[in-house]
């Protein structure tokens, strides 16, 4: 609940403008209830309206997408891109393509990311991107045609000091690669545009690992500095098959944990050995195909329909990489009544309110994806600077640059919220850390 008048006035005005996004409301009033102590503190950011234009986008664009299928048939798809917030940089963030897009979800993911890219310590403003066009079952002809199209478009819009997006959601180094191609052909220029790209041309080693290998580095620090503890004996579920769940098992697995889960939106697969991720790599990464072959090539894996019941395995250790709101009220419980005492988050807000109520009420070490994720947006950060010099850092140095960004994330976290009487409480501390240096960087700039 709000208390605040100038924070419930503002929420009020968001609600009244946009009644129908619900995913961004939710976004919204999960931050606004954490924020609300700064405004005490601060004045100086009512008097400058800052969180009347800190829930605006400064620009929002949506566009037609027509390209022609294989059959020759005209197809036409809808293209999104919502330019947040540039106080402290360049826009930043990912291009999600899937049937679930819209207009509500490309603006939670963009306010989302404004706090996101603000904790890595990186010049990185707020911004997000996508389609509601689905890659699955289409020919890699299908998915250039549609990219190049798309990009047609977006590249009116962006450029590596004005915008630089990335991938997310069913854009790969597949599609990185073939928007890439379309930008530079229309553009007349090789610039660091995009993040993601292959590493042939431009691209940073480390990337496709980062927000997998980042969630388990923040994990790891949350688990030393709160209970003294580490993934060291622990059982771990995940969800999703896609490169933030695959990297995190592998992580996961590296810090000395066992994962016995991993999902698609079909179903899961349990195995009680240990997930194998030659195999899932295999399935996912090469073929394309569906997690359900997992059981059908590893002795002793089970399978089962419906992703959300993956929540329903005993762990100590729940990392969430699949989708939003994929964890309910309900979920979460059964999550606590087996045992797990700790959910970090990889995908982009895969708890529900009354699921974050629950971590909250039992004491559960909750991190927020807007920290916990953070990894893939900053090595994107790190990929832009490669581009800057002309340079190709190695693997290690990336890696080792991500385990402090992650480490510092959860430094700052815990020092925001003991500041304003939350000691412990990630939560509170992300919202906090992130939304105070965003708001000094709007009053120093003025009303715009």
């Amino acid at each position: 609940m709000l208390t605040d008048e100038y924070v419930k006035r503002v929420y009020a005005q968001v609600e009244a403008r946009d009644p129908d996004q619900s995913e961004f409301l939710q976004a919204v009033q999960e931050v606004f209830e954490s924020i609300e102590p700064v405004f005490a503190k601060h004045p100086e950011y009512e008097a400058a309206g800052v969180l009347q234009r800190f829930v605006e986008p400064e620009r929002l664009v949506k566009f037609r997408v027509a390209w022609a299928d294989d059959n020759g048939d005209v197809q036409v798809n809808r293209g999104y891109r919502v330019q947040f917030n540039s106080a402290i940089g360049p826009y930043k963030g990912g291009l999600r393509f899937h049937p679930t897009v819209t207009e509500s979800v490309i603006k939670f993911l963009g306010f989302e990311q404004i706090l996101k890219n603000s904790l890595t310590g990186l010049p990185m403003g707020g911004g997000k991107g996508g389609s509601d066009f689905d890659p699955k079952g289409r020919s890699d002809a299908e998915v250039m045609r549609f990219c190049q199209a798309f990009m047609t478009e977006l590249q009116r819009h962006i450029g590596q000091f004005t915008d630089v997006p990335a991938g997310d959601i069913n854009v790969g180094a597949r599609e990185v690669g073939y928007l890439f191609g379309q930008y530079k052909r229309l553009r007349n220029e090789f610039a660091g545009v995009l993040t993601g790209k292959g590493l042939e041309f431009g691209g940073s080693l480390a990337r496709t690992e980062a927000t997998g290998y980042g969630l388990c580095y923040y994990t790891q620090e949350a688990l030393r500095v709160l209970r003294d503890d580490s993934f060291e004996g622990k059982t771990v579920v995940v969800s999703g098959s896609g490169n933030v769940a695959i990297f995190a098992i592998e992580k996961a697995t590296q810090l000395g944990a066992k994962v016995v889960t991993c999902s698609d939106s079909n179903g899961y697969v349990y195995d009680p050995n240990g997930i194998d991720l030659d195999v899932v790599k295999d399935i996912k990464l090469n073929k394309r195909g569906r997690i359900r072959e997992y059981a059908d090539r590893v002795d002793g894996a089970e399978y089962h329909e419906g992703c959300r019941e993956v929540w329903t395995v005993p762990c100590d250790i729940a990392l969430p990489c699949a989708t939003q709101n994929e964890i309910d009220g309900e979920s979460a419980q059964k999550l606590v009544d087996n045992g797990c005492t700790v959910v970090c988050e990889g995908a982009n807000m895969p708890s529900t309110p009354q699921a974050i109520e629950v971590y909250q009420k039992n004491h559960v070490l909750y991190g927020p994806a807007k920290a916990a994720n953070a990894g893939g947006v900053a090595v994107s950060g790190l990929e832009m600077s490669q581009n800057s010099y002309r340079l190709s850092w190695s693997f290690e140095k990336v890696d080792e640059e991500l385990k402090g960004i992650m480490k510092n994330i959860v430094a700052e976290s815990l020092d925001a919220a003991k500041e304003y009487g939350h000691d412990g409480d990630l939560m509170f501390g992300a919202n906090v850390a992130g939304f105070t240096k965003v708001a000094n960087a709007m009053v120093a700039q003025g009303i715009f």
